[in-house]
């Protein structure tokens, strides 16, 4: 069996590291890599996994809206979100789905109740591809309070009005101002991720006590969003949870068999902290 994930960097990606330890687990014969994919050889890429046998493959920044265009065919939750993260390829067809959101939102329910999330004022940052799959599956759980901050206004209103939110779309600069009206903020960017670990989308120091300032990069472990977070008494989940259990739904969609998504959870942590 033959899988990857395609980004463009790649080289920070934990994903080859966590599948091939599952592969080897649940006694899978296959491998999984990481490519480096410029968004100009997507198209060639896609062709490529499909002349060679590969089972599927996982898509990340800054492919996850793009890939739709090169696909044979799209599952309908992630046709509505506009994004895909995992493709699985069949008879020579490649269909896309969307493991990002239901990945978060099993994160966040180690932070928060189920009644605690449908209750919160949740604020997105971001409105690209995993704010997208994320938003989704939240409003889908009953959260029904979202609003969408992003750099450029008009795609954060867009994203609200495509998924009916009750929110509003906002530019970072209106949701700096308003942070301390939100129980739950989610980075969606990739601001703050490895190598630019010093980056903020926004300054999360003036969050309310109380408050979960949630990231789903992992590289680093804390990021800077989630350290200024903390430092004004918010609660903090990173990128890790999410990270793994959206990849533990690919695994499964790809192979039929259900990985260990606990243990995995510490030990990409442990491997984390010793890079």
């Amino acid at each position: 069996m033959k899988l990857a994930v395609i980004g463009y960097p790649i080289r920070h990606s934990k994903s080859p590291f966590m599948h091939n330890i599952w592969m080897n687990e649940l006694n899978i014969d296959g491998q999984y890599e990481a490519i480096e994919v410029s968004p100009d050889q997507l198209e060639q890429q896609i062709h490529f996994f499909k002349e060679n046998n590969y089972t599927g493959f996982n898509v990340t920044i800054p492919h996850k809206e793009n890939v739709i265009q090169h696909l044979d065919d799209i599952d309908e939750a992630a046709k509505d979100l506009g994004a895909v993260n995992t493709v699985l390829i069949k008879n020579g067809k490649c269909t896309g789905y969307n493991t990002d959101g239901n990945g978060f939102l099993q994160s966040l329910l180690t932070k928060r109740s189920e009644a605690e999330i449908r209750q919160a004022r949740i604020l997105i940052l971001g409105a690209g591809g995993a704010a997208k799959g994320i938003t989704g599956s939240l409003k889908s759980f009953g959260a029904s309070q979202i609003s969408i901050a992003n750099r450029t206004s008009a795609k954060a209103v867009s994203l609200v009005d495509a998924l009916g939110l009750t929110g509003e779309g906002m530019d970072l600069s209106k949701a700096q101002n308003q942070l301390q009206d939100y129980d739950i903020v989610i980075n969606t960017t990739s601001v703050g991720m490895f190598p630019h670990i010093h980056q903020l989308p926004i300054d999360t120091s003036f969050m309310k006590k109380g408050a979960l300032a949630a990231d789903i990069i992992y590289n680093p472990l804390r990021t800077q969003f989630l350290l200024k977070a903390e430092s004004a008494g918010a609660d903090s989940l990173n990128g890790i949870g999410m990270f793994v259990f959206q990849g533990a739904l690919a695994f499964e969609m790809w192979t039929s068999r259900k990985p260990e998504a606990a243990e995995m959870i510490i030990k990409i942590t442990d491997k984390m902290k010793q890079e």
